[in-house]
C-alpha cells in the first residue's frame, strides 16, 4: 500500500488512488464552466445578430424619408443600448468561467498541499454564481428590449400596450 509522503511543506500523492478524489473534487467547476461556455456561445450569438441588425438599419438610413429615418434613428439607438447590454452580459459570464477556472486551480492545489480555506473557495463559487446570474439577468434586459424593437419596427406602439 502506498504511502502519502511530506516533502517541502505539501503533500506529495504517491499512487493514483490518492489523486483521483482531488481531481473529483474539481470536476463540479469543470462542468460548470462547460455549461457557461454554451450560454458564451448564445450571448455572443446575440451579439452578432444585434451588430448585422443594427449595420442593416444603419444602411437604409440614408434613403429613408423624414418619418422612416426617425424610426429608424430609435431602432438604431436601441441596436445600440442591447449591444451594450449583451457586452455587459458577455464580461460577466466570461468573469464567471474565469472564477470558475481559478476555483478549480484552488481546489486542486488546496487538496494537493492540505490547504484548506474554506472562504476562499466559498468567495470564489460566490463571485463566479454572481457573475453568472448577473450575466443571464442582464441576457433576459436584453430580450425585452429586443421586443421593444420589434414593437417599433412593426409599428405597433400606438396600437397595442404590453
Amino acid at each position: 500500500m502506498a504511502q502519502t509522503l511530506f516533502v517541502g511543506g505539501y503533500m506529495q500523492i504517491t499512487s493514483v488512488h490518492q489523486f483521483i478524489p482531488v481531481l473529483q473534487t474539481a470536476v463540479g467547476p469543470m462542468i460548470l464552466i462547460s455549461g457557461v461556455g454554451l450560454i458564451l456561445l448564445t450571448m455572443s450569438n446575440r451579439l452578432g445578430r444585434i451588430v448585422d441588425r443594427a449595420r442593416k438599419l444603419a444602411a437604409q438610413l440614408p434613403a429613408a424619408n423624414e418619418a422612416d429615418k426617425a424610426s429608424l434613428i430609435t431602432q438604431l439607438r436601441i441596436s445600440w443600448e442591447r449591444g451594450r447590454i449583451i457586452r455587459m452580459s458577455l464580461t460577466l459570464i466570461t468573469m464567471s468561467a474565469l472564477f470558475a477556472a481559478v476555483l478549480i486551480i484552488v481546489i486542486f492545489f488546496s487538496a494537493l498541499w492540505e490547504f484548506h480555506d474554506v472562504w476562499l473557495i466559498s468567495a470564489l463559487f460566490v463571485i463566479c454564481m454572481i457573475c453568472l446570474s448577473s450575466a443571464l439577468i442582464l441576457y433576459i434586459h436584453d430580450i425585452n428590449r429586443s421586443l421593444v424593437a420589434l414593437k417599433l419596427e412593426l409599428n405597433l406602439e400606438s396600437t397595442e400596450k404590453d
